[in-house]
């Protein structure tokens, strides 16, 4: 079962959600289906919309009188973070049919080129603790828990959990997809220690 399911399910709000995945609709529209008052939609659609799974898509005007009608869908990014529950065991698939036909070094070069590939710009002429909570600020982006903590040649940066968990349950090799990501953003030497026993939890060192 989908996350919106297990939250919503049996809900005003899940009832909302599921209309608004068939098509942008109005408050209008809403109200007339669920049997409910404008502003009962409207709140339940600011709720929505604070947490990220409900944003104004236009508005579209019926006639050349009256005031338009704002449309609501479902937010882009909800659309995977949300809803989909296919990527990560099709991402472990593929690794573990990658890793059955490349050499490990192989795999892990294809991995580092695409952690590369994901990586923003740099941060010009900053500290390694900066450079170190920026990287780390990603890794909570990507879903990890993420702190960062001094160590003896420079930061550690540490995730209780791991946002591509079922991935390197596949192959270990995917670290170092976030190695490099972490290495070309922060432009420090970066080395992975992570715990892949049981459930696999993030480690890196920057210098």
């Amino acid at each position: 079962m989908a996350w919106w399911q297990r939250h919503f399910r049996g809900t005003t709000r899940g009832r909302l959600v599921a209309l608004l995945r068939r098509g942008e609709s109005s408050v209008e529209e809403l109200a007339s289906v669920l049997r409910l008052t404008d502003n009962a939609v409207r709140a339940q659609l600011a709720s929505l919309q604070k947490a990220g799974i409900v944003t104004e898509m236009g508005v579209r005007r019926d006639g050349l009188v009256g005031k338009p009608a704002v449309l609501y869908g479902i937010a882009q990014g909800a659309h995977t973070s949300l809803f989909s529950s296919a990527y990560g065991p099709v991402l472990a698939a593929v690794l573990a049919e990658l890793g059955r036909t490349m050499k490990p070094a192989q795999l892990r070069a294809v991995l580092s080129n695409a952690g590369r590939r994901l990586a923003p710009a740099p941060l010009p002429r900053a500290s390694l603790e900066r450079r170190a909570r920026h990287g780390a600020a990603l890794l909570v982006e990507l879903g990890g828990d993420v702190e960062v903590a001094g160590s003896r040649d420079g930061f550690e940066i540490r995730s209780f959990g791991c946002p591509l968990s079922q991935a390197v349950s596949a192959r270990a090799e995917t670290c170092a997809a976030v190695e490099a990501l972490l290495a070309e953003t922060t432009g420090a030497t970066v080395r992975e220690q992570c715990d892949r026993t049981g459930t696999p939890r993030c480690r890196f060192t920057l210098e």
